[in-house]
């Protein structure tokens, strides 16, 4: 089976109408529903616009005096009670193959000295390639690994573990530090 121009625009139009991957693969006949899925992604159509239920016609109607009236009593009882979790998780954003991540944020808090400490290390690092990495160097990379000014430490690492000294103490937290921070 091949994706025609025909086939294609098909896709587009069920996925845009809200219909499930498996009702188009069903519609389409020949393809499966992970094949429908992964053109969805590969076409970029994977947020779908306009799919978001419609609020319902009773909350449109309310007049503008009961809604003003309804507001001070919700604040108060947010304050007394605590706030709801939302039934379903966030949606993620679904980033391109090939596209570089954005920056996350980092689920262990280092030191200022630990980063000092590996902003100079990096600094008289050796800088090697994938291919120039042995067991005996810093595995610790440094960069985006999407561009071309990526790269590993290269300096020697500490025995038994895979990076240099000043990785390590970035990367290997004692179990007492660890431990506090879950409390």
């Amino acid at each position: 089976m091949s994706w025609t121009d025909e086939r294609v625009e098909t896709l587009k139009k069920m996925w845009s109408e809200g219909q499930s991957a498996s009702q188009i693969a069903k519609e389409l006949g020949g393809v499966t529903r992970n094949a429908v899925i992964g053109k969805v992604h590969r076409l970029g159509l994977s947020n779908r616009a306009g799919a978001a239920p419609a609020k319902p016609a009773k909350e449109k109607e309310k007049p503008a005096a009961e809604t003003k009236a309804a507001a001070p009593a919700k604040e108060e009882s947010a304050i007394q009670t605590a706030p709801e979790r939302p039934t379903t998780p966030a949606r993620r954003q679904i980033i391109p193959a090939g596209q570089p991540l954005p920056p996350q944020p980092s689920a262990n808090e280092i030191s200022p000295e630990a980063l000092a400490s590996v902003r100079e290390v990096e600094k008289k690092s050796k800088k090697i390639s994938l291919m120039e990495l042995t067991e005996r160097t810093c595995k610790w990379p440094v960069g985006d690994p999407a561009t071309d000014d990526f790269w590993f430490c290269g300096l020697p690492t500490q025995a038994g573990k895979p990076y240099c000294e000043a990785h390590v103490g970035v990367a290997f937290q004692p179990m007492s530090s660890r431990r506090d921070r879950r409390r």
